[in-house]
């Protein structure tokens, strides 16, 4: 039971010291603005490392045309989203496009 609760506590340690640290040093330095504003492209530039490659293969094979169903339902959600800036109706479109596209190909 000793050795359970050591390694509990271990692992709490490794989890939340490389949380911890880099908050702890950063809040004690003066950050340049400069920096700071292009850390608001990061959540943008790793949101579409992870799309990206989603939409645009099949059966991984680079597949960039109107017959790769996810590539056209992005672009139909990125429509709808630049209209109407409402997350639950691009979701909710993107996904019914998918749907209609994989039970009715056109292409």
């Amino acid at each position: 039971m000793e050795e359970l609760t050591i390694l509990i506590f271990a692992m709490a340690a490794v989890t939340y010291l490389p949380r911890f640290l880099p908050m702890y040093v950063l809040s004690r330095l003066e950050i340049p603005k400069a920096f700071i504003l292009w850390l608001r492209y990061i959540p943008v530039a790793v949101l579409a490392a992870l799309i990206v490659p989603g939409i645009t293969t099949v059966e991984r094979q680079v597949h960039i045309s109107l017959g790769n169903s996810y590539f056209f339902a992005s672009i139909i959600a990125f429509l709808v989203a630049w209209r109407s800036k409402n997350m639950m109706l691009t979701v909710t479109v993107g996904m019914g496009v998918v749907f209609l596209l994989q039970w009715f190909p056109f292409c």
